[in-house]
């Protein structure tokens, strides 16, 4: 089932019950965090807070909290299945037959034909508000007590390439500075900071709009690692099937999600800046403050009746979780498009999606485990990774504890260990220096004799099949049932 907005899922949830309303008044300084973050921890359900202290809006958080509704929000039942739902559309294979080369081309064709439907009037344009508005005004959480304030955790960024005019949509946190004013947190390898230095170089303010809320694979579509220059509008309107309905923004020259909650327009100027931060941030650490650019809010449009969308990040597993494993399954296909040789891919949750990647590859050479570590950190965000574990194909790396046993047993040190230097993610704390240092890859493969390896490799333990048959065929008669 593809949603055509927030509420319509809101309300899919809570006939699944996997959604549970909160009567009484809660503060969102510290006790919505403090709440969600039980919840998120053992796997509970989306909550939706009715009474807010400070607001008179209603404020939803963790839908995306759990691999089922993670699947739901992308209109789908299985997770596992994923990979398939975008895989046809990047088929490279040279080999493929006329038949297959079609399939592609048609869906090549339909992400051409996701381009988002303008409409005239749109539902977050109800109330337009560009005189008497205030940011204080909306249930904005502080997460965690060491957080230098207010933040908009689950914000669709859109801003425009001055040059080709093409619209991108991010998703950076925002601290509430005051009524009209609030911290850009864009890192620079992010778009939203290319199309920043761009307009800068112009000598233009680039205009922004923020859009809070809207349908489920909008938002999701606000985090994915698309090269620069895709619309992330397009994509969303591939994955649901047919385009997202949007439309012009009131005072900036911007397309926006028309079945979106909220909507704040305005614009970000070169040259200034403010401190922002620190925030609690999704390593389970404090980001640093540091100065980021200003986003001025001149405009507020927003549905009559409007839910403030929003997240908390934190020590794993939280709602972001869920977000970045539907990442990695989606975009598994372009990787292996990229490397074919790669069976699967686990980013395990301890290793918050840039510090660890454990991967599998069908091994035909010497060295080859060498030749895919430098291949992934050329490839895209994948550059961030921090540490890469490389085994055979025989071994499933989603079972981390098979995958630590075959490290730790493979490995050794002075021949197995390769260390680069390279960028590093923004939040990444432990290099000295800010975004760039060194990284691990590590071969857990079989060694080969031309890998300098002399001895007879073991052969692993198993029990043969006509045991395994046997004991299968009496389990019953041993009483252990």
């Amino acid at each position: 089932m593809i949603f055509s907005d927030l509420r319509e899922f809101i309300g899919f949830l809570e006939d699944k019950k996997e959604l549970v309303r909160i009567k009484t008044a809660v503060d969102p300084i510290l006790e919505v965090t403090e709440i969600t973050d039980r919840i998120s921890k053992k796997g509970g359900p989306a909550l939706l807070f009715e009474k807010v202290k400070g607001s008179e809006m209603p404020l939803v958080i963790n839908l995306f909290g759990s691999y089922e509704r993670m699947s739901w929000a992308l209109g789908m039942e299985d997770f596992n299945a994923m990979p398939q739902r975008f895989s046809s559309l990047l088929k490279g294979d040279l080999d493929l037959n006329i038949r297959q080369k079609l399939e592609a081309l048609y869906e090549l064709y339909k992400l051409s034909a996701s381009k988002p439907k303008e409409v005239k009037k749109a539902p977050v344009q109800e109330i337009v508000k560009e005189n008497n508005f205030s940011l204080f005004d909306y249930p904005i959480l502080k997460c965690w007590p060491g957080d230098g304030g207010l933040f908009i955790t689950l914000p669709l960024v859109i801003t425009k390439d001055p040059e080709s005019g093409k619209q991108n949509m991010g998703m950076y946190r925002m601290q509430v500075y005051d009524e009209r004013t609030t911290g850009m947190h864009w890192h620079t390898h992010h778009d939203g900071a290319v199309n920043f230095r761009k307009a800068a170089k112009l000598g233009k303010k680039l205009e922004v709009a923020v859009a809070l809320g809207g349908d489920p694979v909008t938002i999701f579509a606000a985090t994915a690692p698309l090269p620069y220059g895709i619309e992330e509008l397009f994509f969303a309107g591939f994955l649901r099937g047919k385009p997202v309905e949007v439309v012009k923004a009131k005072t900036v020259d911007l397309l926006v999600p028309a079945r979106a909650e909220i909507i704040l327009e305005g614009y970000v100027e070169a040259g200034e800046k403010r401190r922002e931060g620190p925030f609690g941030d999704h390593t389970g650490y404090y980001s640093v403050a540091d100065d980021y650019p200003v986003f001025h809010v001149t405009c507020i449009t927003q549905r009559k009746d409007p839910i403030y969308p929003t997240t908390i990040v934190g020590k794993p597993p939280m709602e972001d979780c869920y977000m970045g494993k539907a990442t990695e399954r989606l975009f598994l296909p372009f990787v292996k498009m990229q490397l074919p040789e790669i069976v699967d891919m686990n980013l395990p949750l301890e290793g918050v999606f840039h510090n660890c990647a454990l991967i599998s590859i069908k091994k035909a050479y010497p060295m080859h485990a060498q030749k895919v570590m430098n291949a992934i950190w050329g490839l895209g965000q994948m550059m961030f990774t921090k540490f890469i574990f490389v085994f055979d194909e025989d071994v499933n790396v989603q079972n981390t504890s098979e995958a630590a046993w075959k490290a730790f047993n493979n490995v050794d040190p002075a021949r197995d260990i390769v260390i680069s230097e390279g960028p590093l993610d923004v939040l990444d704390h432990s290099a000295p220096r800010p975004i760039f240092g060194a990284k691990m890859g590590i071969d857990a493969t079989k060694k080969w004799p031309e890998e300098g390896y002399q001895r007879e490799w073991p052969a692993e333990i198993h029990m043969s099949e006509e045991i395994k048959r046997l004991v299968d065929q009496r389990w019953k008669e041993y009483g252990l049932e």
